[in-house]
């Protein structure tokens, strides 16, 4: 039985749309997992205690760790994400629970979209010329800073887009019962939207974990650990920046390893923040 022209044509058009599709889905995932294996390569050999326990060695030393800037990018990035996160947290409350139909709003998301896609490096210059130079000198407080301008946009977005999907009743039923709206807020919107804001910090930790370009600016960084905050900071971005530009093959060994626990830790954050999203669908 012949089938009809048009469904014919239809359905070859339906095979290859498919086939583009995964021919795209199947090209991005394999540059993933190219990168993946080539980290895993490279950076698990140099994956031992050592590496924890040991600060960066000297040039030629065959001997050391990244525990300094293991150190300093964990100090960092938790200042910069306590800075950002609440920040973020307050302006996407005010977008999604007061102002919704405000001209400030929408003054407010504008400046918002364009903090989301300006290069790490322009909020790195800003730092610079807004506290490193006013503080004549690097230090580990600008290179938090820097971090928690990237936070804001980020954790901002997430929450409104959040608090905007809890349903109008439940915070019309709780009003209704006499509760005032910070206490609405409070109790009804942020328990509803609660997986939704926490994997929006969560993205947004994986997103300045391994930024580089704005502590280059603002941390530099060193070869001692140091807990000063008023001080150059070592981290692992630009640690292994340095090394791997070095000539001396532990040192490219350690910015392999580096590498691997950066790109580990951003992939543990995003199936995290995975994680709770679906948990949030399914309830």
């Amino acid at each position: 039985m012949a089938l009809n022209p048009i469904y014919s044509r239809r359905r070859r058009k339906d095979i290859v749309i498919r086939g583009l599709c995964f021919a795209a889905a199947a090209f991005g995932v394999t540059w993933l997992a190219l990168i993946l294996i080539t980290l895993l390569f490279n950076g698990l050999a140099g994956l031992n205690l050592e590496l924890f326990v040991a600060d960066t060695p000297p040039p030629g030393s065959t001997e050391g760790g990244l525990r300094n800037a293991i150190v300093g990018s964990v100090i960092m990035t938790v200042i910069g994400v306590g800075i950002g996160a609440p920040l973020g947290l307050f302006a996407g409350t005010y977008l999604a629970e007061y102002g919704r139909n405000d001209k400030l709003t929408s003054v407010i998301r504008f400046i918002n979209d364009i903090l989301l896609s300006a290069p790490s490096i322009i909020i790195g210059l800003f730092i610079y010329g807004a506290v490193v130079v006013p503080m004549r000198g690097f230090s580990a407080i600008a290179g938090s800073l820097a971090l928690a301008v990237i936070v804001i946009p980020v954790v901002l977005r997430t929450t409104e887009d959040m608090l905007l999907l809890v349903p109008n009743p439940l915070r019309e039923a709780a009003s209704a019962l006499g509760l005032p709206r910070s206490l609405v807020i409070k109790r009804i919107a942020y328990r509803a939207a609660r997986s939704g804001l926490i994997t929006g910090v969560m993205l947004a930790t994986a997103r300045v974990a391994g930024e580089t370009a704005p502590l280059l600016f603002t941390a530099l960084s060193n070869q001692f650990f140091s807990l000063g905050l008023n001080k150059t900071m070592a981290n692992l971005p630009v640690t292994i920046n340095n090394f791997v530009q070095s000539p001396y093959a532990y040192w490219k060994q350690l910015a392999w390893s580096g590498a691997l626990l950066i790109t580990l830790t951003v992939l543990a954050l995003n199936i995290g923040a995975r994680i709770l999203s679906a948990e949030r669908t399914a309830k």
